[in-house]
């Protein structure tokens, strides 16, 4: 019998389950489910950086998307579904009790922000990141040096520190805290105690300081020193990691019931979804993977051979954050997507708030001409900035309107629109918008090769990728590479479901799972030659703008 495995991709908005062929890769069926809480906008305020998920979001995500794509199958596929496999956002903490349950899942905490999920991109902890940084340029050892030597308010302590300062009573309830991936198969697998809960080694090794020769987390005298608040927490934490084809146990008889599964299910131990993402599109050794969607985190894998070579500013580097038994590497932009989409709400204000509310038409009317406006304002945009010149009049924007992740983040950052005139229309300004990001990518792929990383080709995966050709052109012009893309809508939750697959013993290891279910290319986009030159001479002006930019931010 065919045996298939779930992937389950947790993105900033929704939760994907695909179900998969484990021998073929065929995708069977797929559903999604977005969050409703998050959706209405609750318990975030996006002028202070404040960006929580409640945990009822991710189980209804759980319930409704497994049980509709095996609603899609006959029962002789479900019962053939021999494993799931998680990836999630991250870093993207929370606290928990000793069972291991989220505070917000208990009834003092429900309503409280600082007892939920703090996502990736809340960078309320800016001024922890800045203390995290200073401590470790004075310590014995630099704990951030595998995390390319800056730490970054997206990531666990800086969150963890400043939620506790913030907060007394979740301080004081917190017995530990827990990442996103970690927690889903901790939930699945119907775990009671945080304590024997199986870490990321992606997670732990990216955002958490970790590294094998540390012995694990940085020392309690650490924390200690960066706030005493944090005395004792260390030892309540973890200090094994595991790699995603380790299996975190099996379907627990809950929620083999609640799901219409067996129990004979295995969960595998997540990661978080650009590191999968990679494996779903079969990164190859030296190729950047740039999963392109509301942010970007571009992965790259190397072999463990020599001496470990440590690159500056970048997300860390980790054996085994991709595919166990090689070195991981991650970087990214904080804005990728959310550019287009804070644009797009920009121009579109008069449409809601004057055609909504218009008196010339019945509601409902007024409501469809709204939604038909809002769904064509993005690709009417890119067709008329595909004609306007390359570097447009003069507009020219930074991409840093949540901050700079890569290279060296810098949180405090703020996106930037200048060279306007009165002649500036909106598809100049968006196409001023596209290429700063596509900027933003080069300068990630420059401080690779900088620091001795040879980039031999790019891969590129996600909405981004799948929707856009003006922008994928755009990326490889300014980048001068060609970049293939990959043919699954879904490459994250394929590549959770090859890790469940390896987890569960269908494949001897990640690799030959890979070539079995990973997905093959569909697109690929060369550079121009002309245009990759004219690029060039716009990205200096780029570059120009950046230094001064940054130098007016520390002034301040």
């Amino acid at each position: 019998m065919e045996k298939y495995t779930i992937g389950m991709d947790f993105g900033s908005d929704s939760v994907r389950a695909l179900l998969v062929n484990a021998k073929t890769g065929e995708e069977l069926a797929t559903s999604v489910h977005y969050y409703q809480r998050w959706k209405k906008g609750l318990y975030c305020e996006p002028s202070k950086n404040q960006f929580r998920q409640h945990p009822l979001d991710y189980i209804e995500g759980i319930d409704n998307t497994i049980r509709d794509v095996i609603s899609q199958v006959e029962q002789e596929v479900v019962d053939n579904i021999v494993a799931i496999g998680v990836d999630t956002t991250g870093s993207t903490p929370a606290a928990v009790d000793k069972t291991g349950t989220p505070l917000a899942l208990l009834p003092e905490f429900e309503e409280n922000p600082n007892a939920m999920f703090v996502l990736w991109k809340d960078h309320t902890g800016i001024k922890e990141a800045d203390e995290i940084n200073e401590l470790c340029g004075r310590w014995d050892i630099d704990y951030s040096k595998f995390e390319g030597g800056i730490y970054s308010s997206e990531w666990y302590w800086s969150k963890i520190l400043h939620v506790s300062r913030q907060d007394e009573a979740v301080r004081k309830a917190a017995y530990s805290w827990v990442e996103h991936c970690d927690w889903v198969p901790f939930l699945l697998t119907g775990g009671s105690d945080v304590s024997q809960m199986k870490r990321s080694r992606c997670a732990a090794g990216h955002k958490a300081l970790w590294h094998e020769s540390f012995g694990g987390l940085p020392p309690n005298d650490f924390f200690k020193a960066l706030d005493p608040i944090l005395d004792g927490l260390r030892d309540r934490l973890f200090t094994e990691t595991f790699t995603s084809d380790v299996p975190a146990g099996k379907l627990s008889p809950e929620w083999a019931e609640k799901l219409g599964l067996s129990t004979n299910v295995t969960v595998a131990v997540g990661a978080f979804d650009a590191h999968m993402g990679a494996v779903g599109a079969k990164i190859e050794p030296y190729h950047l993977t740039k999963i392109m969607g509301t942010s970007t985190c571009d992965i790259l894998v190397a072999p463990m051979e020599g001496e470990e070579k440590l690159v500056k500013g970048i997300c860390g580097q980790v054996d085994g954050s991709v595919i166990p038994g090689m070195l991981g590497l991650e970087a990214g932009q904080s804005a990728f997507g959310d550019l287009y989409a804070w644009y797009e709400r920009l121009v579109a204000w008069p449409i809601k708030e004057i055609i909504s509310h218009t008196a010339l038409v019945e509601q409902a009317t007024a409501d469809a001409i709204v939604a038909e406006t809002m769904a064509k304002i993005i690709p009417k945009l890119s067709e008329a900035a595909s004609k306007e010149p390359i570097g447009a009049s003069g507009e020219l924007a930074l991409d840093w309107m949540n901050g700079r992740r890569t290279p060296d983040a810098n949180q405090s950052l703020k996106g930037v629109l200048g060279g306007l005139n009165l002649g500036s229309t909106s598809p100049k300004v968006f196409r001023a918008l596209v290429e700063a990001s596509c900027f933003g990518a080069k300068k990630i792929v420059d401080r690779f090769l900088e620091e001795g990383i040879p980039i031999k080709g790019i891969i590129a995966l996600g909405g981004v990728a799948k929707k856009s050709k003006f922008i994928m052109q755009m990326m490889a012009d300014v980048l001068n590479m060609p970049i293939r893309v990959s043919k699954s809508e879904q490459t994250c939750a394929l590549g959770a479901s090859i890790f469940g697959a390896v987890a569960a013993g269908l494949y001897e290891d990640t690799h030959q799972a890979m070539e079995h279910i990973g997905s093959p290319f569909d697109a690929e986009y060369h550079p121009n030659k002309a245009d990759a030159a004219s690029y060039k001479k716009v990205y200096k002006r780029y570059n120009a703008l950046c230094e001064t930019m940054e130098a007016h931010t520390m002034n301040q």
